[in-house]
């Protein structure tokens, strides 16, 4: 096992100890984080979506910064901005909260398009400009947006170039009974997120990274792969399927997973495990009267319909 992998189990560890049965969730962020992607964690409130992200922020040695989206926001408060100093008698660039490494974009659908669309730059290109000046953001950089499916009222659903732009979308989901009273017994005399420590760095996370990038995946998982989001785009029952962009975050998440399990080649329960939340937010389905059925049951249906592939995997 690699620095990194160790590294990265230790940050999965860490975050335990806050957020109970959430492991699958947690790995799945996790893998975001080492593919270079960024999560949209959809769910009703106080299931813990802004503790996973201060937990995965307090768990690595890297700057944090949170954004309170509001329908006020305005793209020079996430940016930043020129302002006349006039002391120096110049102009001077202040600096935005997305200047960090890990962002929490807390209720991004309560901003206006246009502050949202502030985040599409930064997010895809990593980078950020204003008045024609262009600024690199330091890596790692890692967006952790939020947002809640029940209220409608004073929120902006997002574009489908915003959606696309998540490496994955995530749920939290409500804890068993089981879990429930474990969470009681846990912050009954304590806060155990006070007391999380750093136990990564960003450089360990760029060697993640790297290491991602080694993961061999063999040409008849590329071909499987490549038959799940043709399926997609095939289906009369969705008006638009996964993009080329999407195609490679299923690629980039498969080798992630496979490496968080200390693997160096994937498997095809390596792409099922991914598949749901990378592809099914990518989804523009086609909407008969009554329906209720989402993208994550088109992408299930599809994953029962393609043949898996048998190979020896780790074979190159």
């Amino acid at each position: 096992m690699s620095r990194a992998q160790e590294a990265m189990r230790a940050v999965r560890d860490n975050m335990g100890k806050v957020l109970v049965g959430k492991e699958q969730t947690i790995d799945l962020v996790l893998a975001s984080l080492a593919a270079g992607g960024h999560v949209l964690l959809e769910d009703v409130p106080g299931t813990g979506k802004t503790l996973l992200a201060k937990s995965l922020a307090r768990s690595l040695e890297a700057a944090f910064s949170r954004i309170q989206f509001t329908p006020d926001l305005l793209p020079s408060d996430v940016t930043g901005l020129n302002y006349y100093n006039q002391k120096e008698g110049e102009f001077v660039f202040r600096k935005g909260p997305v200047f960090a490494n890990i962002i929490l974009a807390d209720e991004i659908n309560r901003a206006t398009p246009r502050t949202q669309s502030s985040l599409l730059e930064c997010m895809e290109e990593r980078q950020v400009t204003v008045d024609g000046n262009t600024r690199k953001l330091q890596e790692p950089f890692f967006v952790i947006a939020t947002q809640n499916p029940l209220e409608t009222t004073g929120t902006f659903p997002l574009p489908e170039a915003q959606l696309d732009r998540f490496f994955m979308k995530l749920s939290m989901g409500l804890p068993d009974e089981k879990e429930e009273l474990k969470i009681l017994n846990r912050f009954l005399k304590e806060t155990p997120y006070e007391t999380l420590e750093a136990v990564c760095s960003c450089q360990m996370v760029m060697e993640a990274g790297r290491e991602v990038r080694q993961v061999f995946v063999h040409p008849q998982l590329l071909e499987y792969m490549v038959k799940l989001v043709e399926a997609t785009r095939e289906n009369r029952e969705i008006r638009s399927g996964v993009s080329p962009r999407g195609t490679l975050a299923l690629l980039h998440a498969s080798q992630a997973i496979g490496w968080l399990e200390g693997r160096d080649y994937v498997v095809p329960e390596d792409v099922q495990a991914v598949a749901v939340p990378v592809m099914a937010h990518r989804l523009v389905l086609s909407r008969g009267y009554g329906s209720a059925v989402t993208g994550e049951d088109r992408i299930r249906e599809i994953l029962d319909k393609v043949p898996v592939p048998v190979e020896e995997w780790e074979k190159r």
